[in-house]
C-alpha cells in the first residue's frame, strides 16, 4: 500500500512517556552498533511505535569508539503496570482496525519496545522506531541519510517543561501539566498547616521542574523546604542510607515526592526496614495510586499518604482483552513470557533457562483471574486511558489526513491510501480535529462557552427581558392596562369637572397628578427589550422623573387639604399664600431637583448595556450596569423623602371631616407606595439576571396602581354611583337623612 508512515507511541529524551511520529522515507539514518532490544510488532498499513518503561533498571556502558557498541538488557523487576499500558496500546489498535467507520480500508500496526525508564536506553529505542530494524537501514544506505526529528504524544509526561510551545512545538499529550498538580498539592500542605516539609525527587526534568515549581509556591505562602534528596537512577546502598539518615535526622515530618513507583521502592523498603514510619508522604501523580508499592511491607511506612490521581474511567472490553494473554514461544510473545514468569514464580520452557531465577517450570495453562495485581485491576484505569486517548488521537487524526469517507473521492467507505504526509501533519490534524479528551484547555473566547462534550465552543445564550416572553407580555399588558384606567378616570374626571366632588379636590392638580401616573405606568416600558445605550439611560431618569412629577402632586393636594381646613378659622391667610401658581412652582421646583440629580448621573457615570457572564449554564445576561449604584439609590431616596413628607402631612390631617376629607386616601395610598418600595430593594438585589428587571417593573406597576386605585376609584364612585353625594350638600355634610 502506497501509505508507508510510520507513527511512534514513544519516550521523549526527557524521561517523559509520549507518541512519537515519524515518516519512515526511502532515505534512512545509518544505525552504529546492534539493537536487538525484544519487541512486540505487529504489520500495518500505517505502525505506531510506542515506548513503555516495562523494567527499571538499565544497565550503561562506557563507549570507548573502539568496538561496536552491544545491546544491553533491561533489568530489575518487570512492571505489571506498565505491561497493562502496553496491552492498552494493543487493544485500541485491534479496536480501530475492527471499526468501519473509522480508517476504513486501512490497517494500523504497532511496534512497542521497552525504554527501561532510562534516557539512553529511551533513545535508542526511539531511534530504532523512526528508521527501522538494520537491515531496513542497510538496504537504504544508497540515498542520502536523511532523518526526520520526531513529534512525540505523550500519555505520561507530565513536566511543566514541555508546556514551552517555542521550545516543544510538536509536543502533545493526553496527560495534564505539572502546573495544576503543584497548586494542588500547595494548598493540600497548606490546608493541613504543614509548613515545614521536606522534598525527594529523582534525576530528571520530572522532578526538578516539579519540585521547583513546588518550592516556589509553597515560600510565596509562607513555608519552607527541609530538605531537598535526589534518588539517582541506579543508586547504591550507600546512597540509599546516606537519604534515609538525612530525613531520621530531620525535624520535618512531611515529605513531597516526585518520583515514579521504580525509583521509590528501594528507598522506601528500606524506611520499612528501619521502622521509619513517622513520616507523612505526600504523593505526585506518578506513584500515588501505584499497585508496586501497596505490598504490606510498605503498609507501616506509606498509611495516610495523600496525593492527586488522574480521573479513573473505565474502558468497555479491556479486562476481557487483558485476562485472554498467553504466553508462546513466538518472538512476537516476548514481553507477554517475561510478564508471565514474574507473574507466577515460574520459568518457561522456550528458551535456556539458566539466567532464570525461577527454577520451576510454567505450564503456560495458568489462571489470570486467580490473581490480583496491577494489571488485571481494570476497575479505574487512568494511565491506560491517555494510552487509549492517543492512540485514538492519531487514528482521528489519520482519518481526516487520509480523507476518509468523502464523497469526493467517489466512495463513502474507503480512505485516500495514495496520500502522502508528514509528521506535522498528523499533529496538526490531532489539534484540530480530536480535541475531546485534550488535558491543557484551550480557553473559549469572549461570550463564548465550550459544549457538554467540551470539544468545541459554541455562543452563549444571550437573555433578558424580551417583549416576547410571557413575563414580558404580562408586565406590558398591566402597564397599558394602567394607562387606559388612568385615561378613563381622566375622562370621567372632565365629563364631570364642574362637579363639587371634582372641585373640592384641586381638579388642576388631579388632572396633573393622572397625567404623571400614565407617565410612571409608560416608563416601564423602557425597561422591557434589549438593553441599548439610551434605554438604560432612559429607564432610570423616566423612572425618577415621573415618580417625582407623581409624589410632588400628592404633595401639594395633601398641603391644599391641610390649608383649606385652616383657612376656615377666623383670619387666616394661608390658603391665599399657597395659591395655584405657588402649587405649580411648589411641583417645578421638586421636579427640577430629580431633574438635576439624573442629568448629572447620567451625564458623569451613565449605565451601559453589559453583558453578564457570571451566571453558570452557558447564559450571558443583558443587563443596564450602573457604573455608579449610588446615583440610581439617591434618586430613589429623594423620591422617598418626598413620601415620607407627604405621609406625614396627610396623617395629620387623618381625623379632619369624613366630608371634605382626602388626606385618609392619600395615607393609605402611601402606605402601600412604602410596602412595595420597602420589599423592593432586597427583592431588587437578590433577583439574578432578567428578573431584577422584572421586579423593578413590578414595583412601578405595583405602586402606580396602588396611587390610582386608592386616591381615584372613591371620587368615581361616587361621581359615577353616588351623584347624590356629589353635590354642595353632600360634600359639606348638610344634606338631610
Amino acid at each position: 500500500m502506497p501509505v508507508t508512515k510510520l507513527v511512534a507511541l514513544g519516550l521523549l529524551l526527557l524521561l517523559c512517556f509520549s507518541v512519537v511520529f515519524c515518516n519512515a522515507l526511502d532515505n534512512r539514518c545509518w544505525t552504529l552498533g546492534d539493537f536487538n532490544s525484544p519487541v512486540l510488532e505487529q504489520d500495518g498499513d500505517i505502525v505506531i511505535g510506542g515506548l513503555f518503561p516495562m523494567h527499571y533498571i538499565a544497565l550503561e556502558t562506557d563507549h570507548n569508539y573502539s568496538e561496536r557498541p552491544q545491546h544491553q538488557e533491561c533489568s530489575g523487576r518487570f512492571d505489571f503496570r506498565a505491561f497493562r499500558w502496553v496491552q492498552t496500546m494493543v487493544f485500541a489498535i485491534e479496536e480501530i482496525n475492527s471499526n468501519s467507520s473509522l480508517l476504513p480500508g486501512v490497517t494500523l500496526g504497532y511496534r512497542i519496545l521497552d525504554s527501561c525508564d532510562h534516557v539512553h536506553t529511551s533513545l535508542r529505542s526511539m531511534l530504532f522506531l523512526v528508521n527501522g530494524t538494520s537491515s531496513q537501514t542497510q538496504a537504504n544506505a544508497d540515498g542520502s541519510a536523511k532523518c526526520l526529528s520526531s513529534a512525540p504524544i505523550s500519555y505520561f509526561a507530565t513536566c511543566t517543561c514541555l508546556t514551552d510551545k517555542k521550545e516543544y512545538p510538536s509536543f502533545l499529550r493526553t496527560v495534564p501539566s505539572d502546573v495544576f498538580q503543584v497548586q494542588g498539592l500547595v494548598q493540600l500542605v497548606s490546608h493541613f498547616g504543614w509548613r515545614w516539609v521536606g522534598t525527594v525527587g529523582t534525576d530528571d526534568d520530572y522532578s526538578h521542574y516539579g519540585i521547583q515549581a513546588f518550592t516556589e509556591q509553597l515560600e510565596k505562602l509562607g513555608g519552607c523546604i527541609a530538605f531537598h534528596h535526589t534518588i539517582p537512577k541506579a543508586p547504591s546502598q550507600a546512597q540509599i542510607h546516606a537519604i534515609l539518615n538525612s530525613l531520621e535526622g530531620s525535624t520535618a515530618q512531611v515529605i513531597i515526592a516526585f518520583a515514579t513507583e521504580g525509583q521509590l521502592l528501594e528507598l522506601l523498603v528500606e524506611a520499612a526496614h528501619r521502622n521509619l514510619t513517622r513520616m507523612q508522604w505526600v504523593a505526585s501523580e506518578a506513584w500515588v495510586t501505584a499497585k508496586l508499592l501497596t505490598i504490606p511491607e510498605l503498609h507501616p511506612v506509606l498509611d495516610g499518604t495523600l496525593g492527586f490521581a488522574f480521573r479513573g474511567t473505565t474502558i468497555p472490553g479491556l479486562a476481557e482483552f487483558l485476562l485472554r494473554v498467553r504466553p508462546s514461544p513466538k518472538p512476537e510473545s516476548v514481553f507477554t513470557n517475561m510478564f508471565w514468569e514474574e507473574l507466577f514464580g515460574c520459568r518457561l520452557g522456550y528458551k535456556d533457562g539458566g539466567d532464570s531465577e525461577f527454577s520451576s517450570l510454567c505450564t503456560g495453562s495458568e489462571d489470570l483471574m486467580e490473581t490480583e495485581n496491577s494489571y488485571t485491576d481494570v476497575s479505574r484505569v487512568r494511565i491506560s486511558y491517555n494510552v487509549y486517548k492517543a492512540v485514538y488521537a492519531i487514528a482521528h487524526a489519520l482519518h481526516q489526513l487520509l480523507q476518509c469517507g468523502s464523497k469526493e473521492h467517489g466512495s463513502d467507505h474507503i480512505c485516500k491510501t495514495e496520500s502522502k504526509f508528514s509528521p506535522w501533519q498528523v499533529i496538526f490534524m490531532w489539534e484540530i480535529s480530536n480535541i475531546s479528551g485534550a488535558t491543557e484547555c484551550i480557553k473559549c473566547p469572549q461570550y463564548y462557552w465550550p459544549n457538554n462534550e467540551r470539544v468545541s465552543c459554541v455562543a452563549g445564550i444571550e437573555e433578558f427581558l424580551s417583549y416576547h416572553e410571557i413575563m414580558g407580555i404580562i408586565l406590558i399588558s398591566l402597564s397599558l392596562f394602567g394607562v387606559a384606567v388612568a385615561t378613563v378616570i381622566t375622562w370621567i374626571f372632565f365629563l364631570f369637572r364642574s362637579t363639587p366632588i371634582v372641585k373640592a379636590n384641586n381638579s388642576e392638580m388631579s388632572f396633573l397628578l393622572l397625567l404623571s401616573l400614565k407617565l410612571c405606568f409608560l416608563c416601564s416600558l423602557v425597561f422591557v427589550g434589549r438593553p441599548s445605550p439610551w434605554t438604560c439611560r432612559a429607564r432610570q431618569a423616566a423612572f425618577g422623573i415621573s415618580f417625582v412629577l407623581c409624589i410632588s402632586c400628592i404633595l401639594v393636594k395633601t398641603i391644599v387639604v391641610l390649608l383649606a381646613f385652616r383657612s376656615t378659622m377666623p383670619g387666616s391667610i394661608s390658603l391665599k399664600l399657597f395659591g395655584p401658581p405657588q402649587q405649580r412652582v411648589f411641583i417645578f421646583c421638586c421636579t427640577t431637583g430629580q431633574v438635576i440629580l439624573c442629568a448629572c448621573w447620567l451625564a458623569l457615570a451613565p449605565p451601559y448595556p453589559y453583558k453578564n457572564t457570571s451566571y453558570q449554564g452557558g447564559k450571558i445576561v443583558l443587563e443596564c450596569k450602573d457604573v455608579w449604584p449610588l446615583g440610581f439609590y439617591l434618586a430613589l431616596g429623594y423620591i422617598g423623602l418626598l413620601s415620607c413628607m407627604c405621609f406625614a402631612l396627610s396623617f395629620l390631617g387623618r381625623k379632619l371631616p369624613d366630608t371634605f376629607n382626602e388626606a385618609k386616601l392619600i395615607t393609605f395610598s402611601m402606605l402601600i407606595f412604602f410596602a412595595v418600595w420597602i420589599s423592593f430593594i432586597p427583592a431588587y438585589n437578590s433577583s439574578p439576571g432578567k428578573y431584577t428587571v422584572a421586579v423593578e417593573i413590578f414595583a412601578i406597576l405595583a405602586s402606580t396602581f396602588g396611587l390610582l386605585f386608592c386616591i381615584f376609584v372613591p371620587k368615581c364612585y361616587v361621581i359615577l354611583l353616588r351623584p347624590d353625594l356629589n353635590t354642595k350638600k353632600g360634600m359639606t355634610g348638610k344634606m338631610s337623612k
